[in-house]
């Protein structure tokens, strides 16, 4: 990050927001050029991650180009929507073949979008793969049909790079991609090399990992595509703003985004209900570089030395003396 962190979004933070219980919505319909106009206004995003296919059946690629570049943005990612109803039993995982051919025809079209766009990936979060109950299901057979779905898209498409996007579970109540530990496993199996993972903050939270440790161990084996940050009460995928909830996580994180050297921008994964989007958007970015100055004022020498003796509590008391002004030994009364 010697640049300087670079910011992201999905263009769902900007749309229309829906729940199981406020199925009319918490506000009124957006449209992908209007989400794209929303984004524009935040003021420091370079680029989006967009769903596919749009919601507006007569909308081009070449159209949500033009609006990304009048909004001085650009594409990042493609995500073709393999958990919406026609997919509810599965994706990739689905009991019919026919269902599932058709996921990976999805990828596939959404790979030819992302070319038009001048994307840099295309993302996978298979939602929908997994399963609900107990005996539902044979646990090595949903993982071989997520194995060679995905890896079909990207044998199809040697040129375009793919992220798996995992989480632990919503909509089904456990997902085949649950983990890092899991998605990286599934990655070796497929054996390509132009398959990653999205490194979401809060999922990781949400899968009872550690945020930071688990970004570096994608990142050891060579397989991170891209970073997605956000917060939640880890019980739930909340989509809260960043550090509304783990702040000294999220410093944690930041510093090991600056240890394995990230260039690339950082995307904002949020669900602002109830709140504006554009300013949730505009307060996780301030939130983030305030925590990056915090970072920059960490003793790394001091907290080096806390670490090669696991000493907990002077290595937290580095990060308090950062935090909030503490002097790193004694507390001041």
């Amino acid at each position: 990050m010697s640049n300087g962190l670079q910011f992201g979004a999905g263009i769902w933070l900007f749309g229309q927001f829906i729940d199981r219980y406020a199925t009319n919505a918490y506000g009124p319909p957006v449209s992908t050029l209007e989400a794209i106009e929303r984004a524009g206004r935040v003021g420091e995003l370079v680029g989006l991650d967009i769903n596919y296919p749009f919601p507006e059946e007569d909308l081009s690629p070449e159209q949500v180009k033009e609006a990304l570049e009048r909004n001085g943005l650009r594409a990042i990612a493609v995500t073709p929507v393999i958990y919406d109803q026609r997919f509810a039993r599965g994706s990739f995982t689905h009991p019919d073949p026919a269902v599932r051919q058709q996921a990976i025809d999805l990828g596939k079209r959404a790979s030819d979008v992302a070319r038009i766009l001048g994307a840099d990936y295309v993302k996978f979060w298979p939602g929908q793969d997994g399963y609900d109950y107990p005996f539902q299901a044979d646990h090595l057979q949903l993982w071989d049909f997520t194995v060679n779905g995905i890896r079909a898209v990207a044998e199809a498409n040697p040129d375009m790079q793919y992220a798996i996007e995992y989480k632990a579970k919503e909509p089904r109540v456990h997902l085949v991609l649950s983990s890092s530990a899991r998605t990286l496993l599934a990655i070796q199996e497929m054996g390509v090399n132009n398959v990653g993972i999205v490194m979401d903050l809060g999922h990781s939270l949400f899968a009872k990992e550690t945020p930071a440790e688990a970004l570096q161990l994608i990142a050891r084996h060579g397989k991170l595509t891209s970073i997605e940050v956000n917060d939640n009460w880890r019980e739930w995928d909340d989509d809260l703003a960043v550090a509304s909830i783990h702040v000294i996580e999220t410093l944690e994180f930041l510093q090991a985004v600056e240890r394995i050297g990230w260039q690339r921008p950082i995307l904002l994964d949020q669900f602002p209900f109830r709140e504006d989007p554009v300013e949730a958007a505009r307060v996780s970015i301030k939130r983030m570089r305030a925590l990056d100055r915090v970072r920059r004022r960490l003793n790394l020498e001091a907290l080096k030395q806390a670490q090669e003796r696991q000493d907990a509590l002077q290595a937290q008391q580095l990060v308090f003396a950062a935090l909030v002004g503490l002097d790193g030994g004694e507390e001041q009364a």
